[in-house]
């Protein structure tokens, strides 16, 4: 296994998506960073504007990607995008990227009330920290709640298809 693949792997599985082979692994590495590509720009935008209403209404896309079985917005991909460039379908999400929805929909919920509240500079940071954390999944595949999960309690263990 070349090396590249290899990191590809590590850092999918590293998000719960276990039992693929190489070559799906290298198929879907882009494609699962399309969910978390649509929130961090709508999060960018409410930010940006300092806008409660826009992040409001990213809230319950977030928590949705939370407790399904995958992102709503992988719907996009899944029943669209994918049949245009002849890619599998996106595996249901492990509980790591479950979690890492759960935390965004509690930072986006934090962001907006705090824009609604009048605590402006808690939700820019907090909009903006989820944004830049966002980035590093999308720019590199490195989910960092997942990061954090795998430091405090181990790696998770899958059984390879190949």
């Amino acid at each position: 296994m070349d090396s590249s693949i290899k990191t590809i792997r590590q850092r999918i599985e590293s998000q719960g998506f276990c039992g693929l082979n190489d070559g799906t692994y290298a198929e879907i590495n882009y494609p699962l960073r399309w969910s978390p590509a649509i929130c961090m720009s709508w999060t960018g935008l409410g930010a940006a504007l300092g806008s409660a209403t826009i992040l409001w209404a990213l809230v319950p896309f977030a928590a949705l990607g939370a407790i399904l079985p995958k992102h709503p917005f992988d719907v996009f991909y899944d029943y669209g995008l994918r049949h245009l460039f002849g890619l599998p379908a996106l595996p249901r999400y492990g509980f790591r990227r479950h979690l890492a929805c759960a935390v965004a929909t509690t930072m986006i919920s934090i962001s907006a009330y705090s824009f609604q509240a009048g605590f402006s500079t808690l939700g820019y940071c907090t909009g903006w920290l989820l944004v830049a954390t966002a980035f590093v999944n999308v720019s590199s595949g490195i989910c960092v709640p997942s990061f954090v999960m795998r430091a405090l309690f181990g790696k998770v263990i899958c059984h390879s298809a190949g």
